[in-house]
């Protein structure tokens, strides 16, 4: 699924309104001479899996439509050190003002999509889709959950709207698994999803007869997973979350749970290293 502009213009335009200030680029302003013409290489400074290059396109479109922004590669596409990613060549001096907006959006998407794919390629032997959360950074989840699947991985919930799913809390509010799944299902629409959340594998039988869509396994060790997974037989999707890292989830999706879900991808990846090298003409 691509990222439609729309989606990406508010978050780009925050970004360079925040970086321009009250008096734009003076560092750019007082070094560089306005007819100035350069060409700037974005180039990869680490191995991993690229994401981010409509974001760059927009910020560079934003100071100045009359820049040339030429892809080299796509997102979602891996690079090792030494890769060019893209050119973008104009005025020196609306390339220099939009640079590090750029690059921010690049390198941190790009680390999401690294970090996501180095946790597909660890379960690609099993049926299992590796899954990001709602924890996002406030107003990046669509850029965000964009690099998730850019790297190989699917996407949970993008807000509160497009699924139920009922958390330990609305449990302990509403009284019980049954009384919230039944309240639930008098609520939705015939189209929306109806998961819960349960943290033992009583929890989860009842779940089960109550008609869960999709039961979202808490905390569950891999032999316990394998365990739910035997006392669930294909009636409901199957979700294990908590506790899930790099070295953890291979045995989590050995146990034949249908989803695993994580924050680590969206709240942990480490910057991607690229470099914008700069040549003037």
């Amino acid at each position: 699924m691509d990222l439609p502009k729309v989606l990406i213009q508010d978050e780009v335009k925050r970004a360079l309104l925040e970086d321009l200030g009250r008096a734009g680029d003076l560092s750019t302003q007082a070094t560089i001479d306005p007819e100035k013409i350069a060409t700037a290489l974005f180039v990869a400074r680490d191995a991993g899996v690229v994401s981010g290059l409509p974001h760059a396109l927009l910020a560079f479109e934003t100071i100045d439509s009359e820049l040339l922004f030429d892809q080299k590669i796509s997102d979602g596409d891996q690079v090792s050190p030494g890769t060019i990613i893209a050119s973008v060549s104009g005025l020196a001096r609306s390339i220099l003002s939009a640079e590090r907006t750029a690059l921010n959006f690049m390198c941190h998407l790009s680390g999401i999509s690294t970090l996501t794919a180095q946790f597909v390629a660890q379960i690609a032997h099993t049926d299992a889709r590796m899954c990001c959360t709602r924890k996002t950074i406030p107003g990046l989840r669509a850029s965000q959950k964009y690099a998730v699947r850019r790297g190989g991985g699917s996407n949970h919930r993008f807000g509160l709207d497009d699924a139920i799913l009922i958390k330990d809390n609305h449990i302990a509010v509403v009284g019980g698994i049954t009384k919230a799944l039944e309240a639930a299902k008098a609520f939705a629409g015939h189209l929306v999803k109806i998961e819960i959340e349960v943290d033992t594998l009583d929890q989860l039988e009842e779940a089960l007869i109550a008609g869960a869509d999709c039961v979202l396994l808490d905390n569950f060790s891999a032999d316990r997973l394998r365990e739910a997974v035997e006392i669930n037989r294909g009636r409901a999707a199957l979700e294990a979350s908590g506790g899930v890292k790099l070295e953890t989830v291979k045995a989590i999706a050995e146990s034949g749970v249908d989803y695993i879900s994580s924050s680590q991808i969206t709240m942990s990846a480490t910057t991607f290293d690229i470099g914008l090298d700069i040549q003037i003409r």
